[in-house]
């Protein structure tokens, strides 16, 4: 077997929740690592691995950079996604789909057409599952038979099948939970939500109670844990050409973390009140100016730090609605039977990742 260092990963989407997670793993151990993202992975040092920026929807630009730059690529790690403004709505978007499953083909044909390439690895999520149109069955279980919706994840799954048997290399589609990590301006992370809500709480005079409407039980996965699965699936045999959930091995509560979430951010804790992350954040740009000049923060521009994440928190806290919704667990049995089982303490993880942006200058602490 080759070594780590024989091998070549290209980890895309680099710059983003996953991604970044994945590049500082696959480093940490020796392989030798590309990355493709329109920015550099933030928290990671450059010596570890070569960056480009391509547009994956211009085909011929993706075929020239993997002429010149990628051609002896062995694996992929794949985290791109492209969301419209918004979010939630552009899940049943069919423009968005077909983008999707478009960007993923410039990318890995190319690639494949080369006969280098052994393992690609690309990320879905409970949406497999529908849970974001109709109660699932609890818990979910990758044996399921596919759910009858129109989906994205279903176009770029059936395009990898039909390219892996063509080209004879491996796949395994991950799906995690909500995913808990550092990145600011992405899609769907709400850790620096919850911070900049603090700060601005905390200015205002606001109390920094739950925002979400009905609090319910959820399951997260942490970065780390993504990474290291990626890592895992690349040479393992027994995840090739499969579907894997991944939690942190919990459930949590949103409500429940508010109290660690105050004390990690040196804000005085309040009773629950509704309040929309996606109407209220964005009316604060010039009092988030004047905290990060206050602070030193790296970010002034409220914007670039809330990405499309505030409307996912709005979802993932429930605000706006009048009852739970139904249960949304999935099962870990089949990764950890396959030999994957690391676990993480959600609570602690949530300080860790607070206490991460604070030390790098992304959230203020009081």
């Amino acid at each position: 077997m080759s070594s780590e260092s024989s091998r070549r990963v290209l980890i895309v989407g680099a710059s983003g929740l996953i991604g970044t997670a994945a590049v500082e793993e696959f480093t940490a151990h020796g392989w030798d690592v590309a990355t493709l993202s329109r920015r550099k992975p933030p928290f990671v040092s450059d010596a570890g691995f070569t960056h480009f920026s391509v547009d994956l929807d211009d085909r011929a630009a993706v075929d020239e950079l993997v002429t010149t730059s990628l051609g002896d690529v062995t694996h992929i790690v794949y985290t791109a996604v492209y969301e419209k403004p918004g979010l939630v709505a552009g899940w049943r978007d069919p423009e968005q789909m077909a983008k999707n499953r478009r960007m993923l083909m410039n990318l890995v044909d190319p690639l494949a057409a080369r006969g280098g390439l052994q393992h690609v690895s690309i990320m879905q999520g409970t949406k497999a599952y529908g849970v974001h149109i109709h109660p699932i069955p609890v818990p979910a279980r990758e044996r399921f038979e596919r759910d009858d919706h129109e989906n994205f994840y279903w176009l770029q799954e059936d395009y990898l099948k039909e390219a892996s048997e063509r080209s004879g290399f491996t796949w395994t589609i991950f799906r995690p939970t909500v995913v808990m990590g550092p990145n600011v301006g992405v899609a769907m992370n709400v850790l620096p939500i919850v911070g900049i809500y603090a700060a601005i709480a905390h200015e205002t005079g606001r109390p920094f109670g739950f925002p979400g409407t009905i609090p319910y039980p959820r399951e997260a996965v942490d970065v780390q844990l993504i990474a290291e699965a990626t890592r895992w699936a690349a040479t393992e045999p027994s995840a090739a050409n499969q579907h894997f959930n991944l939690t942190n091995g919990e459930v949590f509560s949103w409500k429940d973390l508010w109290p660690d979430f105050a004390e990690s951010l040196g804000v005085e804790l309040g009773e629950a009140e509704p309040l929309s992350m996606a109407e209220e954040l964005p009316r604060h740009e010039d009092l988030w100016r004047s905290i990060a000049d206050r602070h030193g923060l790296r970010e002034g521009l409220l914007s670039s730090i809330l990405g499309e994440s505030h409307h996912y928190a709005d979802f993932c806290f429930g605000y706006g609605r009048t009852e739970p919704p139904a249960p949304m667990f999935v099962s870990t049995v089949k990764i950890k039977e396959a030999g994957f089982s690391r676990v993480f303490d959600t609570s602690e993880r949530t300080r860790y990742w607070v206490d991460f942006l604070v030390e790098k200058k992304i959230l203020p602490r009081f």
